[in-house]
């Protein structure tokens, strides 16, 4: 949230240089306040698992935030029971004339298959077209962000030679943008992937711009510029245990996954993880709420049609 000050100080002129977010008194007095619309597509597995994790990252913010989840109609969910999506969870033809301020989309389980080849791939493209209108600002997670740099911007992702599993450092290179407000220069976070994005596609699109990359995972994070869209590759909201429970998955079904990279102390997968990017975590979904979205979505939701 920003900090508010009298319309004359003094230090406030070298505040925002150092980017720091204040408000001169006499807006604050003109804000109208209302409970952020926040819609999130959850597209993992464990559903439970993944509302939490979004949630818990969601609620370190003063801003009150109603959360709805959406779910495929075109896909049946194997891992999650169908109570639980009935009474939670709404379709896209229920939410298709409604408005939000925010769209989380979340990864997947089907990165190695061709985008098409996904049983939901039409539906999603409905929600793909449909956000440019109804949503301010969409944060597209891992898979959700490969799709969106597919679909959007004809960005391929590439299959790589292995899966990319660990906590790997990262080093911002825009710190200008609202989303990486107050990073520090380098960060950690979480990658499970088994496939990458084609940077030289990306660099080739005007409106977008890389905030953040990694020397051992790639692009991390990238951003439209006028706030409209996120793309993040790795999992920022990640518990601490989330790669231990995928490593021990994939192991007890015959995968043979090498131990994630950078995770467990000394390589000894019976230790408990170190985690290291819960500040990054907590910093980006607030930036995104409070600067990307709070800060520039229109009071009145519909206006976003007209954007």
């Amino acid at each position: 949230m920003p900090i508010r000050v009298p319309d004359n100080l003094p230090s406030y002129k070298e505040l925002l240089e150092e980017d720091i977010f204040v408000m001169k008194a006499t807006r604050a007095m003109n804000q109208e306040i209302r409970p952020l619309e926040i819609l999130i597509l959850n597209l993992m597995p464990n559903k439970s698992e993944t509302e939490g994790q979004l949630l818990r990252l969601l609620s370190n913010s003063p801003l009150q935030v109603n959360v709805e989840f959406l779910a495929m109609k075109t896909h049946t969910s194997k891992n999650c029971p169908s109570e639980h999506l009935a009474e939670f969870y709404k379709s896209f033809d229920e939410i298709k004339n409604y408005f939000y301020d925010g769209l989380i989309i979340t990864g997947a389980p089907v990165e190695k298959m061709a985008f098409e080849d996904v049983d939901y791939w039409d539906e999603i493209t409905q929600v793909f077209d449909w956000s440019k209108t109804h949503v301010f600002s969409t944060l597209h997670i891992c898979w959700g962000a490969q799709a969106g740099l597919y679909y959007h911007y004809d960005v391929e992702k590439i299959l790589l030679d292995k899966k990319l599993s660990g906590i790997f450092v990262h080093d911002l290179k825009h710190r200008d943008n609202d989303i990486t407000r107050g990073y520090d220069d380098v960060f950690y976070a979480p990658h499970s992937r088994n496939t990458g994005i084609n940077r030289a596609q990306v660099e080739a699109v005007p409106e977008l711009e890389i905030l953040a990359d990694s020397p051992d995972a790639g692009i991390f994070l990238i951003g439209h510029k006028d706030n409209r869209a996120y793309f993040a590759t790795g999992h920022l909201e990640y518990d601490r245990d989330t790669l231990k429970k995928e490593y021990k998955r994939d192991e007890k079904v015959g995968i043979n996954p090498e131990v994630p990279a950078n995770y467990f102390a000394g390589d000894d997968v019976s230790s408990r993880p170190k985690m290291n990017w819960h500040m990054a975590a907590t910093l980006l979904f607030s930036n995104w709420l409070n600067y990307s979205v709070y800060q520039n979505t229109p009071y009145k939701l519909s206006d976003i049609e007209n954007l």
